[in-house]
C-alpha cells in the first residue's frame, strides 16, 4: 500500500511536470512565431516609422498573450505536486529509526569478533587485518587463514585452474563423502573435460582410470558419458557432448565449492553479519509502525520479551520450522511448547492449559474435531 501511494504521486508529479512543460512549449512558439512575423514585416518596410509601429504592435501583441500568467498555473499545480512528493518519501524512506532502539547490553568483545569475521568471510583482508589490530580481536585469525585459502582456490578456477581445488577436495575427501557430497567427482570431471579438448585421447584414459573410475560405484552413468568424450578428443565442440562444455558449469562449481568449504568449517556460506542485517533491514518497516502505536509506552518497549505483531522475512531468513498455535495464534516457544493431542491435532501448551482450565484430568474436547482428550495424553513436539 505504501509503495502504490509513493507511485501515485509520482505519477501525480509527473502528470503536472507534462502540462507545465506543454504549456512553455505553446507559449514559446506562439511567441517565436509573432516575433518572426514581426521580423519579417520589418525586414519588407522601408520607413524607420513603419518599424517602430511593428514593434509597438509586437509589444501589444505579447502583453495581451500574457506568457508569464499561462505558465503560473500549471507551475504552481506543479510546485504543490511536487511538495507533496517530497514530504511524502521524506516520511517513508527517511524515518526515524532509533524508534525501533532497544536498550541491549553487547558484549562489545563479540561484536568485534563478529565485524573481524564478515571482513575475512567476504573477501576483504586488508580491512579485515586493519579492524583485527586495531580492535585487538586475535580470536578470528584462524578463520582468516581458512577463508584465505578458500578463494584463493576460486580465483585459481576464474582462470581455469583446478589444481588448488582438486588438491584441498583430496585432503578433506572423508569429510566430503560423510557430508553425502560429490564435489570431488566434478572436479575431476572438469579436469578431464580441458585433457580432452585440450590434450590426447591417452591421456584423457589415464585420467579416467587413474582419477574418476574409483567412483563408479555410485556414479557409473556420468562415467560412461565422461568416458564417450574420448572419442571426441581435440573436436568436442562438434560432439553430441557440447553441453558439458558450458561455461556454466564452472560458474556452478565455483559456487558449490564455497558452499561446501563454508560447510566443513562450521560455517554459512553467507556471512552471518550481513544476513542479520538484511533481516533487520526487512523488519524495520514492522518494528518502526509499531514503535509509532506505541509511542506513549516506551517502558513497556523495553521491556518487552516478544513482539505483539509478526514480523515476516522471506524464506531465506527462516533456518528451522516454526509453530503457531491455531488456537492462540501465538509462536511456539521453550516455555509454550507445540503439544500432539492424541487424536493428532497439534495445540501449544498454553492453549491446552486453558482449554482444560488448568485441570489435568479433566477431559476437554479438541477444537478441530469431536475427540475428547486428556491432558496427560498429550505429548510434547520436536521439530
Amino acid at each position: 500500500m505504501e509503495l502504490n501511494s509513493i507511485k501515485d504521486a509520482f505519477d501525480r508529479v509527473t502528470k503536472k511536470q507534462k502540462l507545465s512543460s506543454s504549456k512553455s512549449q505553446e507559449a514559446i512558439e506562439q511567441m517565436s512565431q509573432e516575433i518572426e512575423l514581426a521580423l519579417s514585416r520589418i525586414q519588407s518596410a522601408t520607413p524607420q516609422s513603419d518599424h517602430n509601429l511593428i514593434i509597438s504592435e509586437l509589444k501589444a501583441k505579447l502583453k495581451e498573450m500574457t506568457p508569464l500568467g499561462q505558465l503560473e498555473g500549471p507551475q504552481k499545480e506543479l510546485n504543490l505536486a511536487l511538495s507533496k512528493y517530497t514530504k511524502l518519501l521524506e516520511k517513508q524512506f527517511n524515518p526515524d529509526i532509533s524508534k525501533s532502539y532497544r536498550n541491549v547490553d553487547f558484549d562489545f568483545h563479540t561484536v568485534d569478533q563478529i565485524i573481524a569475521s564478515h571482513l575475512y568471510h567476504e573477501n576483504m583482508f586488508d580491512v579485515g587485518d586493519c579492524f583485527v589490530k586495531e580492535s585487538h580481536v586475535e580470536a578470528v585469525v584462524d578463520k582468516k587463514t581458512h577463508f584465505l585459502e578458500m578463494y584463493q582456490i576460486l580465483e585459481s578456477m576464474k582462470s581455469r585452474d583446478l589444481g588448488p581445488a582438486l588438491k584441498w577436495a583430496t585432503t578433506n575427501h572423508d569429510k566430503l563423502q560423510q557430508n553425502g557430497s560429490d564435489i570431488e567427482l566434478k572436479l575431476h570431471s572438469l579436469q578431464f573435460m580441458e585433457i580432452v579438448q585440450n590434450g590426447s585421447r591417452d591421456e584423457a584414459l589415464k585420467y579416467v582410470r587413474t582419477y574418476i573410475s574409483p567412483f563408479a560405484d555410485q556414479h557409473f552413468p556420468e562415467i560412461q558419458k565422461l568416458t564417450a568424450c574420448i572419442l571426441w578428443t581435440g573436436k568436442l565442440e562438434s560432439s553430441p557432448y557440447t553441453e558439458l562444455l558450458s561455461p556454466t558449469h564452472w560458474v556452478k562449481l565455483a559456487h558449490e565449492l564455497a558452499q561446501q568449504f563454508c560447510n566443513l568449517l562450521g560455517e554459512s556460506i553467507q556471512s552471518p553479519l550481513s544476513m542479520t542485517v538484511a533481516a533487520g533491514v526487512q523488519g524495520l518497516p514492522t518494528l518502526l509502525k509499531l514503535m509509532n502505536v506505541m509511542a506513549g509506552k516506551k517502558q513497556e518497549w523495553q521491556c518487552m520479551k516478544q513482539l505483539p505483531v509478526p514480523v515476516d522475512l522471506d524464506q531465506e531468513f527462516q533456518f528451522h520450522s516454526i509453530f503457531v498455535c491455531p488456537v492462540s495464534r501465538d509462536q511456539a516457544s521453550e516455555d509454550n511448547p507445540p503439544m500432539l493431542l492424541s487424536c493428532g491435532h497439534v495445540l501449544c501448551k498454553q492453549s491446552i492449559t486453558k482449554l482444560s482450565k488448568n485441570n489435568s484430568t479433566r477431559p476437554f474436547k479438541c477444537p478441530y474435531c469431536p475427540t475428547e482428550v486428556q491432558v496427560g495424553q498429550c505429548r510434547k513436539l520436536h521439530f
